[in-house]
């Protein structure tokens, strides 16, 4: 009886499934990488910068490697572009109307007042290449490498920029997880 459990168990753990992503694809002669500030065509101020910052902190957090902020003497470069940052509303609600701003259409439920954007999802696409130095054919790249974040306005119209400032820090430390670890993990 132990044997047959014993052959079940041994089986059960050979039936073929693995873990995907585990290991690095990495150059073990990659010791420095480059990491100069994303180009940005998105117009949005200061998105370059956020998340070429997260990226190099998501690098150094790895341990492997030495970071620098250009490409010269780095052993890689990260080379990206912010192709897009689109800011789409997905939620809505109504807001009562006052005396001073009356609106003649009426809400879905039936009274009268505005629709106004509650929720926004954000979506940043970057162009980005993963390459050792000298070498034509890169590492790693994505033309169209995407990440998604979602915020609340709020009731109150003048927290919109903070509440849109936090998303936007999140979705650089998202995005820089998710660049990293498809750069360097065998996903």
């Amino acid at each position: 009886m132990r044997r047959l459990l014993a052959l079940v168990a041994l089986l059960a753990g050979a039936c073929g499934y693995a873990l995907v992503g585990k290991g690095v694809t990495t150059d073990p002669s990659i010791k420095r990488i480059g990491v100069p500030l994303f180009r940005d065509r998105s117009n949005k101020p200061g998105l370059d910068q956020k998340i070429t910052q997260k990226v190099i902190e998501e690098l150094l957090k790895r341990g492997r490697f030495d970071v620098v902020p250009q490409a010269e003497g780095a052993d890689a470069v990260v080379d990206g572009e912010i192709v897009a940052y689109v800011p789409v509303p997905v939620a809505f609600s109504d807001s009562p109307t006052t005396e001073e701003s009356p609106s003649p259409l009426p809400s879905p439920t039936g009274t009268v007042g505005e629709t106004q954007a509650s929720r926004y999802s954000i979506t940043v696409i970057a162009r980005v290449r993963y390459a050792k130095t000298g070498v034509p054919e890169p590492i790693w790249s994505n033309d169209a490498f995407e990440v998604r974040d979602e915020y609340d306005v709020g009731d109150d119209p003048s927290q919109y920029f903070d509440q849109e400032e936090q998303a936007m820090e999140r979705l650089a430390i998202t995005f820089a997880r998710n660049l990293v670890a498809a750069m360097l993990e065998a996903f």
